[in-house]
């Protein structure tokens, strides 16, 4: 079976488009083309690479797109083989307030402009008994394993220490939020497909940089180490799927 994205290509609004909430408006494109059954369950979609480039799209804008339908039970991905179309499952996930929720790459994005900042005032502000918090939040992540699911818990206390060593309130608000975008279904799902236990090891060095940088009171290498753990977050959430060929 040849997959064809011709329609959705052409159905792409010509105005100008709010680019923050592009994948939201590319997955409804590609959801429209499943309920009208274009695209049918057991059916695989095209490449990740081979959608952008018909959508005139990052890679990066198509893979929150798949990930926010996968969230809704719309499709299955599968490592190594592809992305699925699956029956709707009858609990997805829907967001009724009507207002797009931020992509993971703008969660990103964000969290790294707030807290590469952050990093740096907590730098020149923490105070020992702050210090400690960090460092009892960092060994409970160096004994945690990724398979367990507190490892997310360790993550945010050690984030929302340095938030509020920082010392300022507007701030480690601003983290807080943040952190509450980050725990939202499309962001999770987009860190199971690769959240492997080698990532969380590298990801505990990326934290132990910044707790290093904060302790030796040098702000422009905590605000360089927080801004090289976003970098590498964002990395590796666009590295390869490892996708099959097309299905032809």
């Amino acid at each position: 079976m040849i997959f064809c994205m011709c329609r959705l290509k052409e159905n792409m609004p010509t105005e100008s488009i709010d680019s923050r909430r592009l994948y939201r408006q590319i997955a409804d494109q590609i959801s429209h083309e499943i309920e009208s059954g274009v695209y049918k369950p057991g059916d695989r979609l095209p490449a990740e690479r081979t959608l952008a480039e018909q959508l005139s799209v990052s890679r990066p804008t198509v893979r929150e797109a798949l990930i926010a339908l996968e969230v809704e039970g719309r499709v299955e991905i599968r490592g190594g083989a592809g992305v699925f179309v699956v029956e709707p499952a009858l609990n997805s996930i829907a967001n009724s307030s009507g207002i797009p929720i931020p992509g993971p790459f703008d969660v990103l994005s964000a969290r790294d402009l707030i807290e590469s900042e952050v990093a740096a005032l907590a730098a020149r502000n923490a105070s020992d008994a702050q210090v400690t918090a960090m460092s009892q939040a960092l060994g409970d992540m160096v004994c945690c394993l990724a398979s367990d699911p507190k490892h997310v818990e360790y993550d945010r206390r050690f984030h929302f220490a340095l938030a509020e060593a920082s010392g300022n309130s507007a701030l480690a608000m601003a983290s807080q939020l943040m952190w509450s975008l980050r725990e939202q279904p499309l962001y999770l799902q987009l860190e199971v497909h690769f959240h492997t236990e080698a990532i969380w090891q590298r990801l505990i060095i990326e934290h132990r940089e910044i707790l290093a940088a904060v302790k030796s009171r040098d702000a422009k290498a905590a605000r360089a180490a927080m801004h090289r753990h976003m970098k590498i977050a964002r990395k590796r959430f666009v590295s390869s799927w490892q996708e099959a060929p097309a299905a032809q």
